[in-house]
């Protein structure tokens, strides 16, 4: 993965919960790497800060299926089209699309084979699709579970697992055999794959949904995730989290897991 001087981290921290800022950081990083060929979608886009936060470039269309957040990704400028619509059924012509995106959300569609199916339909013969989900680690690493396993409260883990898994509106965190052959399926294959977001920096996104409700709180009464966004707000946080930012790099024990597909 080569240097690049953008500040990932700092950039998202000042507009996210800093659990969540540090996951989007080491994301937005890959896509250092990756150069984004012609004309992109990107699928599921939400409120539009991903990409707004990554992309030196416009991307041509995002596409989610919710009002509110389409209305403010519409608002960043980072789209040239923001369209309202299905994953299972994209509002798009048949290979039109040269690049697809989607960051951290088909872990939240329950039924994945259509989008998917779609996916590949929308995809020229040479197109990518590149995307990022959590894997089988994601609750196997939760910290707290891990800790209860070891005190012999095996009922009380699993419970935790499942709890946690919930409030993250997760339907999938499967290991790399089950996205192939979901894939392939759909008629797409897998040219490149790999894990990152080790143990240290998922205990800080595990403790974050809880230690950051502030920012939650702030995001429904205000409408923004921190209040100041100044680096004087950060100063007892930012350092610790740089620490796992520069040190996280793809890695064989991660709780996510990257993909970049192409048509069969």
């Amino acid at each position: 993965m080569a240097e690049n001087s953008t500040d990932h981290l700092w950039i998202n921290l000042k507009g996210l919960p800093y659990f969540r800022a540090l996951l989007r950081a080491v994301e937005a990083r890959f896509y250092d790497d990756l150069p984004l060929h012609g004309k992109i979608l990107d699928l599921g886009c939400g409120d539009g800060h991903f990409a707004a936060t990554t992309f030196t470039r416009p991307i041509d269309i995002g596409l989610d299926p919710w009002k509110g957040p389409l209305r403010e990704a519409a608002g960043r400028g980072i789209y040239r089209l923001a369209v309202r619509g299905e994953g299972a059924s994209l509002p798009l012509e048949d290979q039109s699309m040269d690049t697809v995106i989607s960051n951290s959300v088909l872990e939240h569609i329950p039924d994945l084979d259509p989008v998917l199916k779609e996916v590949a339909r929308v995809m020229k013969p040479e197109a990518r699709f590149i995307f990022c989900v959590p894997n089988q680690r994601f609750t196997a690493n939760l910290s707290l579970a891990r800790w209860l396993d070891r005190i012999g409260l095996n009922i009380l883990a699993r419970g935790y697992r499942a709890f946690f898994n919930r409030i993250s509106r997760h339907y999938h965190t499967d290991d790399v055999l089950t996205w192939e052959n979901r894939l392939k399926t759909a008629g797409l294959r897998v040219v490149d794959q790999w894990d990152y977001f080790s143990p240290e920096a998922l205990a800080c996104l595990e403790w974050g949904h809880y230690f950051g409700l502030p920012s939650l709180f702030s995001r429904k009464i205000f409408g923004r995730w921190n209040l100041a966004e100044k680096k004087w707000n950060f100063i007892l946080l930012e350092p610790s989290l740089r620490k796992i930012y520069i040190n996280e790099k793809p890695c064989s024990n991660g709780a996510y897991s990257f993909y970049i597909a192409a048509r069969v």
